[in-house]
């Protein structure tokens, strides 16, 4: 990749976060709870969004530790745990691995490439051995009808999209296939049963019956010492706005709106 596409902020705290996991051997421990690890460093961070919307022209590979939105919580704290995993630790380690889950089979090109829409990011991510999908699994598990388009039909609301109009085909292309797909979710009258099968480390789509989105956000589970689990975002209500660790249990916290139905998970698979 070259330099002038990675883009890398906050390497202050990504070398404390580093230094902190070396000194006390997180990498032994399973994937999950070393996402939890530096889950838990991350909170407090400002809510931020569109950080990896840098330019109009060119798709960049972003990691802003600075300021994070619900996406790129849990893709930083996946993509550090899994350098950290290789035993690995400079900035470029982790770029790389967020090249390798943020873009459609690990290669970067223009902004078509990148997986925006989060059900398309459980479903590559898969693909590449990175997560194992859980609602076909999970007790009360149900079809999930909801469809996208919103990047196609408002392409004014995405900067690249709409300085480069030819782009939205391929997006219109990409939104057909991720509709043809036959995925499960947990309804959140069904999220109680769900809630002991899950573990610290999976990562967490909200549902919602908002118009031409799959997901309307996105966290990780923490299960604490009782065995609650907990849901941990980058929120942002004006009463957070920042990394937070939800009150529990999850099956309580996802109630913010009457839109949301329900939640997808997906487990992170240990570096091989």
């Amino acid at each position: 990749m070259p330099a002038n596409r990675r883009q890398f902020e906050g390497q202050d705290i990504f070398q404390k976060i580093v230094a902190k996991a070396r000194a006390n051997n997180w990498m032994k421990l399973p994937i999950g709870e070393l996402m939890g690890k530096i889950a838990r460093e991350l909170e407090g961070t400002p809510y931020v969004g569109f950080t990896l919307e840098t330019s109009k022209d060119q798709e960049s590979c972003v990691v802003n530790l600075k300021g994070l939105d619900c996406v790129t919580f849990f893709e930083d704290t996946l993509c550090m745990a899994r350098m950290l995993k290789r035993g690995k630790s400079k900035p470029e380690d982790m770029l790389a691995e967020i090249q390798y889950t943020r873009y459609r089979g690990g290669k970067m090109g223009d902004f078509t490439t990148r997986l925006h829409y989060t059900t398309d990011w459980f479903v590559d991510n898969q693909a590449k051995g990175v997560v194992k999908i859980l609602a076909p699994t999970l007790p009360g598990a149900q079809p999930f009808t909801q469809k996208v388009g919103i990047m196609s039909e408002k392409p004014a609301n995405y900067r690249q999209l709409a300085a480069h109009p030819e782009l939205i085909p391929t997006i219109k292309k990409l939104e057909d296939e991720i509709n043809s797909r036959e995925l499960m979710f947990v309804p959140l009258d069904k999220l109680a049963e769900a809630e002991s099968h899950l573990q610290t480390g999976d990562i967490v789509g909200v549902a919602t019956t908002e118009a031409g989105i799959d997901i309307a956000h996105t966290g990780l589970c923490i299960k604490d010492e009782q065995g609650v689990v907990h849901f941990m975002d980058a929120s942002s209500s004006k009463k957070h706005y920042r990394v937070t660790f939800e009150d529990g249990p999850i099956s309580k916290t996802l109630n913010w709106s009457r839109k949301l139905t329900g939640a997808m998970f997906a487990r992170p698979l240990e570096v091989v």
